[in-house]
């Protein structure tokens, strides 16, 4: 069993829409960290941290140094820090573990808190729909393929996926400054997704996501809730879970 505070985030997207706004968002998420490294036992950070994130052997991606640098620190002073691969940081291997001192999670994990059953992932690819997706996941994921593009000079790799992000509804929504106002309806795929995984464990108090970007929790049966995290390019949201309870805020420097 865990105990202590915990805190979590998902979706900060850093790379995108340039490098002036990147580097102000990770200045804010920084000033986040080093806020919550007073009281923290743990920190989840539940994927797509990086907009666009591929580990060569001997080379990463250029910048994100206040970041990992902080991480390193939280993780040097004893808090734990998990990292959760996303569907933008799915290449993450090694280095993030090996650097920055962060437990690596490739898939949803089971935990306990405070004696409460807690499900957490970064939602990719689960729910019912979404095939294109759950396929293209399958091509990112195949080990030959990661091999294959790895032949591709980092130069010339980490400037495709940076110009694919930067093209992304992601990146035009953070530079224009708009917040994501839709709302998540109950058959939405993570909420269905929530709703089956209780009852193939009744157990469960919280199910834990991020992903979708839109800050909620909901409760899904009479003992279990679904939180999704929202994100860092219009939100600014966290979760915490004290006391034995799990809930949502948002940061404001």
């Amino acid at each position: 069993m865990n105990t202590g505070k915990k805190y979590f985030a998902s979706d900060f997207h850093l790379g995108i829409p340039d490098y002036t706004s990147s580097l102000i968002r990770e200045r804010k998420i920084v000033s986040w960290l080093e806020m919550i490294s007073e009281d923290a036992s743990e920190i989840f950070l539940m994927g797509d941290i990086f907009d666009f994130w591929f580990e060569y052997k001997t080379v990463v991606p250029k910048g994100y140094v206040r970041l990992l640098g902080k991480i390193a620190e939280l993780t040097d002073k004893g808090i734990k820090v998990h990292l959760f691969r996303g569907n933008h940081d799915v290449w993450a291997f090694s280095y993030l573990k090996n650097e920055a001192g962060v437990e690596l999670h490739r898939k949803p994990a089971f935990m306990e808190f405070d004696g409460k059953k807690v499900f957490l992932a970064h939602g990719d690819g689960l729910g019912p729909g979404d095939n294109g997706y759950k396929f293209l996941k399958k091509i990112f994921e195949f080990k030959p393929n990661q091999f294959l593009f790895k032949w591709l000079h980092p130069d010339i790799g980490a400037r495709m996926g940076l110009y694919f992000s930067k093209k992304s509804r992601l990146a035009n929504l953070s530079k224009e400054g708009n917040k994501e106002t839709k709302t998540i309806p109950d058959d939405e795929m993570l909420i269905q997704y929530a709703r089956r995984k209780i009852i193939e464990y009744p157990e469960l108090d919280y199910l834990i996501f991020g992903h979708r970007h839109i800050p909620m929790q909901i409760k899904i049966s009479e003992k279990a809730e679904a939180i999704i995290l929202g994100d860092w390019i219009s939100h600014f949201s966290y979760g915490v879970f004290e006391n034995g309870k799990m809930s949502l805020k948002y940061f404001t420097d």
